[in-house]
């Protein structure tokens, strides 16, 4: 029977780049000859990404409230965590997520003030109780998010989506409870500093996961 595989998720605010940082690190883990299965949230599974797209563009323009926000997320990563996470990890295979029940901590605890109890409560069924083997936080300040983002998006089409369009102050809030949050499990998650060069984060990245996991 296989060993169980590893969990590693990336979290950070809008721009921080972790999900250039998730892609190549699972590139890196799959270079030494492991399994790698690499996921999103929201998404992952059909369901998963008929929601992502739901809760990051609704065509109606209709304003979510925080709980039906924060269930629509649980219900994403209740799906994905089931249907691929957990086989997976049985599997002997490792996972990749960018992004896993933190983000709804923060962006709908901290950002939205839902109770963070309540949203313990939520991610504990929907996750099985599974908890990631490492976290790594890529850590940037609004303005380099805010400066990211708008060149990520020009001379596109596409709109900015509704957590990205969000007031300056929901990031200032974002970004002070991810700090919080990593504080509260030190051991756990691992906060790398995202204003460097893409290589030097994702060498750090690459010390932290062989120092902890390998």
């Amino acid at each position: 029977m296989s060993a169980r595989g590893c969990f590693i998720t990336f979290e950070g605010p809008d721009g921080s780049g972790k999900s250039t940082q998730a892609g190549r690190l699972a590139d890196r883990l799959r270079a030494t000859g492991l399994g790698v299965l690499s996921v999103r949230e929201p998404g992952g599974t059909d369901t998963g990404e008929r929601i992502r797209q739901l809760v990051q563009h609704t065509p109606s323009q209709e304003s979510l409230c925080a709980e039906a926000e924060t269930l629509l997320f649980a219900a994403s990563r209740a799906q994905l965590t089931r249907q691929l996470v957990l086989p997976a990890l049985a599997a002997g295979t490792w996972v990749v997520c960018d992004r896993y029940a933190d983000s709804t901590a923060v962006y709908q605890g901290y950002g939205r003030g839902m109770d963070l109890d309540a949203i313990r409560a939520i991610n504990r069924m929907a996750t099985a109780d599974t908890e990631p083997d490492l976290t790594l936080l890529v850590d940037v300040t609004v303005e380099t998010g805010q400066r990211r983002r708008a060149a990520r998006h020009a001379g596109e089409a596409a709109a900015y989506d509704r957590m990205e369009n969000q007031a300056r102050d929901f990031h200032e809030r974002v970004r002070a409870g991810y700090l919080a949050w990593a504080r509260q499990f030190p051991a756990r998650i691992r906060t790398v500093d995202g204003e460097r060069d893409a290589d030097a984060v994702a060498q750090e990245i690459w010390t932290m996961t062989k120092a902890q996991l390998l």
